[in-house]
């Protein structure tokens, strides 16, 4: 069993990685509307390329996921960031629409290898008593960085549009550089070995997310989607529902945005492991997910500033608890798949991240509280499901024991 000290070096590789990766995908939201126009495209247009980087994700992610287990953790996340640093880079010399595109779509591949790797990495360095510890300082770089990015993004684009894009390449790159280096192997020859020579024949994306639902960790996989849908229809369509519906400006939103996720952070980073020992998982799932219901509804009560950020700071707090717990009940139900499941973790996740904020957009053009009602209601469901789960998990229990 490793000691902390081997784990905290390695571990603290992995949450750089994770933040130069979510830098890198956050700084491009203040910069792609100006971006686009250089091409002459459309809305649309950055609705799509938005949508691309997920899409890949999702479909990359099993077969990652897979891969990780059989080729070990450490390639898969050197791949990954050198996968995304050239995505950076493309997207920083693109002179044609297509090039975008492609940028897009290979970052998502890029996040599919080293998203799943880090997490299934992350649990073999732990134990089960501090892995919701590991998940929750990985799960908080992730966070960080993607709260950070578009302020940098911002900062660099005042020297030009492609220069955060340059500056993000060269830090992936050298991220790659030094995890070939600095990250050791978790995963045993052995145990690479025997997933190569398994025997079961690997199935296709669909198939594997259909094979899922009988997987007794499926709903968790699907409390995955939920909280990923949720708080992608909350941060989707944030900026334009507080600016038509109270007048907000661009400064005023963007303290909104970056205050409430770093609280959010600063809790998960320092408060995980302690909730996940007070409360344990199967509570803090329940907890945070009725919480999170109550703070969308409410946030359509009043625009006074100070009221709305209140509500975002528990609303980005409650989701970034949420997220650990669920991983590390995931990851105590994996075995010895643990690269096949944050895979599937990482799927779920992308539908999320898809789904979401198109989602979000057609309803808030229909009504403009309809996202934020209509995500309250799948956070309930949700709530549903996972007390649902406790219940048939309990019963599993006691029939198992020995009369």
């Amino acid at each position: 069993m490793p000691t902390e000290k081997q784990t905290n070096a390695p571990l603290i590789v992995l949450m750089v990685n994770m933040f130069i990766a979510m830098l890198g995908i956050g700084l491009i939201i203040p910069i792609l509307p100006d971006f686009i126009q250089e091409f002459g495209a459309s809305g649309s247009t950055m609705g799509y390329m938005i949508a691309a980087f997920g899409l890949t994700q999702f479909l990359c992610s099993p077969i990652a996921g897979e891969w990780s287990d059989k080729f070990g953790r450490k390639k898969m996340i050197v791949i990954g960031l050198a996968l995304f640093a050239l995505s950076q880079l493309l997207f920083a010399v693109a002179t044609q629409l297509w090039m975008l595109y492609v940028s897009r779509l290979l970052g998502g591949v890029g996040a599919a290898f080293l998203i799943p790797a880090m997490m299934a990495y992350t649990a073999d360095i732990t134990t089960e008593a501090n892995r919701g510890k590991g998940m929750g300082m990985l799960g908080a770089a992730m966070s960080l960085g993607f709260v950070i990015g578009p302020g940098i993004g911002g900062f660099l684009a005042v020297f030009g549009l492609r220069v955060p894009f340059y500056v993000s390449a060269l830090v992936a790159g050298i991220a790659t550089v030094a995890s070939l280096f600095m990250l050791p192997e978790t995963l045993s020859h052995d145990a690479q070995m025997k997933a190569r020579t398994s025997t079961e024949k690997r199935e296709n994306i669909f198939r594997q997310m259909l094979k899922s639902v009988k997987a007794p960790y499926f709903l968790l996989l699907i409390l995955v989607f939920t909280l990923t849908f949720g708080l992608a229809n909350f941060e989707a369509i944030f900026g334009l529902y507080v600016d038509e519906k109270y007048g907000y400006t661009s400064t005023d939103i963007s303290i909104l945005i970056t205050v409430g996720a770093l609280m959010g952070v600063i809790i998960q980073s320092l408060c995980i492991g302690w909730l996940l020992r007070r409360f344990g998982e199967k509570k803090l799932i329940n907890l945070t997910f009725l919480l999170s219901a109550i703070t969308l509804v409410m946030m359509l009560l009043s625009g006074e500033f100070w009221y709305v950020l209140l509500l975002t700071m528990f609303f980005f707090t409650f989701t970034s608890v949420m997220r650990p717990a669920i991983n590390t009940l995931l990851s105590k139900m994996a075995g010895d798949e643990q690269g096949f499941v944050q895979g599937m973790n990482n799927a779920y996740m992308s539908l999320g991240n898809i789904i979401g904020p198109g989602l979000a957009g057609i309803l808030y053009d229909v009504q403009i509280d309809l996202p934020y009602l209509f995500g309250a209601c799948i956070l309930l469901i949700s709530l549903f499901l996972s007390i649902t789960y406790d219940r048939r998990s309990s019963k599993q229990v006691l029939s198992e024991r020995p009369s």
